[in-house]
């Protein structure tokens, strides 16, 4: 479950008390692991996974009530709020909501001079990503928002004159987003503090591919494959698949892994390490991109006519696994797994690779996803965030997969989603997941995300009314029978 889909009264899943309420449901079923989606700021349809940076968190989930706490906000602007629905956010209103929040904080800054010393203190020790996506921020904000490839020449080549002269008639509103930043790391490591003492450990998730438009094109535009006026060549995608009959075109700037690795893999190394301070395990979005990955010429309109080509493999992960000397990572090669260079590279490295139960119903009883077949060297997930959920998979699946799911599981189907939980907690596997609407038994107007669909996902929110003592207590049995209790 995402930040985001945490109940809150301001309209969308946030650090506050929410999250805090979550950690002691979470305590009571006995679980130990939350996995997340990715935690950067978002652009174009809200997706975690179009961030406008790889180093800078989502200011929409700063909680109000903390910034009540810290003397930023009064009382009234959390009185005075819209009227939010409670089972999904309406992202537009949130932000609106929330840059007022900002602004008010901000100028009251000055008055609280503790909070103005730690905000001093954080912009130091975070300048090498903090100046560059603050810039860009406010950059983009004088360009009324439009992507930087769009921005006067001067600005979008980063001319040293131009800079110079953005940082400097722009300085407060520059500070300003560098503000936003403080708030989101602060009051994660508050939250982060209250998992360790509750033992409960973070998996986050890292897309492999950044957004064209980001902070991290537009400051490192030589690390990617596109022209001088910073237009793509080739973008990412894979090719038509059990998503998309023509594929998925995402869009993204492909690696000059070439580049990258006369710099020693740098940029990938200072990514994975700022987001490793924030979880405990990552996971590794499309995994298959470093052992091979899909270019699609930039000009095309679907992603039917790309090609495949060999990505950094072992020399990038042997870099990284000198250079961190661990490889907490999970390897998402859902998309890869019959391709041989991908399960290699996956093993030689020791990488627990994923098994999503809801992909094994189409190909009989020796289908690597069904729970009987797993390693014990793998993550086990009833589905993830980009598929129905298991009540909607089963109300929409053909009648076939529908017949043998029912036969494998035992199962009448009433209680389909439990049905599929209970045995994989029953599995092999080191680590099984579900997620929270699977366990609610929750159908299709659940659903998180359509692979392919550009508008319209990521906003279901759980309603706290949901989290029951009787379900934490029926999890923590789960856990118990299972064997799978800390």
């Amino acid at each position: 479950m995402h930040i985001t889909s945490l109940p809150s009264p301001y309209g969308i899943g946030d650090l506050g008390q929410g999250a805090y309420d979550w950690l002691d449901f979470m305590a009571a079923t006995g679980c130990k692991w939350w996995q997340v989606l990715p935690l950067g700021p978002t652009g174009y349809g809200d997706s975690p996974y179009q961030s406008l940076s790889s180093f800078a968190g989502n200011p929409v989930m700063v909680s109000p009530e903390l910034l009540y706490e810290d003397g930023l906000i009064d009382k009234e602007h959390l009185e005075n709020r819209p009227n939010f629905p409670t089972d999904h956010v309406d992202f537009s209103t949130v932000i609106e909501y929330k840059r007022g929040l900002f602004q008010v904080g901000f100028m009251r800054l000055s008055e609280l001079p503790q909070l103005r010393a730690e905000f001093d203190e954080f912009r130091g020790k975070n300048e090498k990503w903090l100046e560059g996506f603050s810039l860009f921020m406010t950059i983009k904000q004088q360009q009324e928002l439009r992507a930087w490839t769009t921005w006067p020449g001067d600005l979008r080549d980063r001319g040293p004159e131009a800079m110079k002269k953005a940082r400097q008639q722009f300085a407060s509103t520059q500070s300003y987003f560098a503000f936003q930043q403080f708030l989101f790391f602060r009051q994660w490591a508050r939250l982060r503090q209250r998992m360790a003492e509750l033992d409960i450990k973070l998996i986050g998730d890292l897309p492999i591919y950044v957004a064209n438009d980001s902070a991290d094109v537009w400051v490192n535009r030589h690390l990617f494959e596109m022209d001088v006026h910073g237009r793509p060549y080739r973008v990412a995608g894979v090719p038509p698949d059990m998503f998309s009959a023509t594929g998925q075109l995402w869009g993204n700037p492909l690696y000059r892994w070439d580049v990258m690795k006369k710099h020693g893999y740098a940029w990938w190394l200072e990514r994975l390490r700022a987001n490793l301070d924030l979880v405990d395990v990552l996971r590794l979005d499309h995994f298959r991109g470093f052992a091979d990955y899909y270019a699609v010429p930039a000009s095309e309109p679907t992603a039917e006519n790309g090609k495949w080509e060999l990505g950094p493999g072992a020399d990038f992960l042997q870099t990284v696994r000198d250079k961190l000397g661990v490889l907490p990572l999970i390897a998402e090669e859902l998309g890869g797994e019959s391709s041989p260079l991908v399960i290699r590279l996956r093993d030689d490295f020791e990488l627990p690779g994923m098994k999503v139960f809801q992909f094994g119903f189409d190909d009989g009883r020796e289908h690597q996803f069904l729970p009987h077949n797993y390693p014990e060297r793998c993550v086990a997930y009833t589905g993830t965030h980009d598929n129905d959920t298991a009540m909607g998979w089963f109300a929409s699946a053909p009648v076939a997969e529908r017949k043998f799911s029912l036969e494998y599981l035992g199962s009448d189907g009433e209680h389909f989603a439990w049905d599929m939980i209970n045995r994989l907690w029953d599995s092999r596997a080191t680590l099984v997941v579900a997620p929270l609407q699977d366990f609610l038994e929750l159908g299709t107007e659940a659903r998180m995300n359509y692979p392919g669909r550009p508008l319209g996902n990521w906003g279901w929110q759980v309603e706290a009314e949901a989290l029951t003592d009787e379900l934490a207590g029926r999890i923590a049995k789960l856990n118990s029978e299972a064997g799978r209790s800390a």
